[in-house]
């Protein structure tokens, strides 16, 4: 039996991401995981570069929130996991109260459970408090505290619910990352290249060697001269060297692709240092028609719109 680990405790929306994925897998296999709960993003790396944990399961990314930072910050610093494999899981919050609860003063969750919580908070009058996960604040709830977390909870935690769907934005979604050992990479890529998996995804840490004025550009400008996309581009700064920084990129496509290969070709011989984080198959995309959606609300307060602005703006954009 493999061991898959997770950030615990049980309920946490990692927690569902790894039974999902191990699911699917005991379909193909017929060999259940043993799911592993671990206390925090670093345990499960670890476990998986110990050989520990066959498999860890961590979340990278929110459609509210943005990217996971512990989570991002684990992968590009690692030596021997990369990621195989993704889960995209739909992610709603249900608040929680222990039965027989007195006075309510405080709202519990993980950070990014607050942030996707915000207006519940602000209208609450509930003073936030951090948790390690959101199934920690559900399962560690005092009788004061209003809990933030899956519907799960509720039933494993023994909790009253409070109130349902209370995050900001309906339809949020978490993209999880499955680690595996650097040495078994190409193999489990190559499995998933046989039952033809896919379309493709691929992350990498680029280092510009030579910094300065135009660096991105040129690095970004291979990537349209090759015709890859590049799907996020965010920076990170280079632990303990103050003042540099490096580029974690996400690219459509991967690294066995003519064009993506060209590119990371172009990127060597410039002299960046290149690091592959992982190369999965890109599950749960959205269509085309979720974008449709998207109206002015969604965008940033003050941002200029050509459409209703005609005039002015470039002095808009200045401020």
């Amino acid at each position: 039996m493999s061991v898959l680990g997770y950030l615990g405790p049980e309920g946490s929306f990692t927690h569902q991401a790894a039974a999902g994925w191990s699911a699917g897998r005991a379909d193909d296999s017929g060999r259940p995981d043993r799911l592993a709960a671990r206390a925090t993003v670093a345990d499960v790396f670890a476990g998986v570069a110990a050989g520990e944990l066959e498999r860890g399961v961590v979340a990278i990314e929110n459609t509210v929130e943005g990217y996971v930072v512990p989570s991002l910050d684990a992968i590009v610093g690692s030596a021997t996991v990369v990621a195989v494999d993704e889960v995209v899981l739909d992610i709603s919050f249900d608040a929680f109260v222990r039965p027989g609860h007195g006075e309510l003063t405080e709202v519990t969750a993980h950070p990014h459970g607050l942030a996707q919580c915000q207006e519940f908070v602000r209208r609450t009058g509930l003073v936030p408090l951090a948790a390690s996960s959101n199934a920690a604040a559900c399962r560690d709830a005092g009788p004061h505290q209003v809990a933030l977390g899956p519907t799960i909870c509720g039933e494993l935690y023994g909790l009253e619910t409070f109130e349902r769907a209370v995050e900001d934005f309906a339809g949020a979604r978490t993209r999880f990352l499955v680690l595996a050992p650097r040495a078994e990479a190409t193999a489990a890529l190559g499995r998933a290249r046989d039952r033809r998996d896919g379309p493709w995804r691929t992350m990498l840490a680029v280092t510009p060697v030579v910094t300065g004025p135009g660096v991105l550009a040129r690095i970004t400008r291979s990537f349209g001269e090759r015709g890859v996309n590049l799907s996020s581009l965010i920076t990170r700064p280079l632990k303990a060297v103050a003042g540099t920084y490096v580029f974690v990129l996400t690219v459509d496509g991967a690294p066995w692709d003519a064009p993506v290969r060209a590119v990371l070709d172009d990127l060597v011989r410039a002299g960046d240092a290149l690091k592959t984080l992982g190369v999965v198959p890109a599950r749960g995309e959205l269509d085309e028609s979720v974008h449709a959606d998207v109206d002015v609300a969604h965008v940033p307060v003050g941002s200029v719109d050509a459409s209703t602005e005609p005039t002015g703006l470039a002095a808009g954009l200045l401020w």
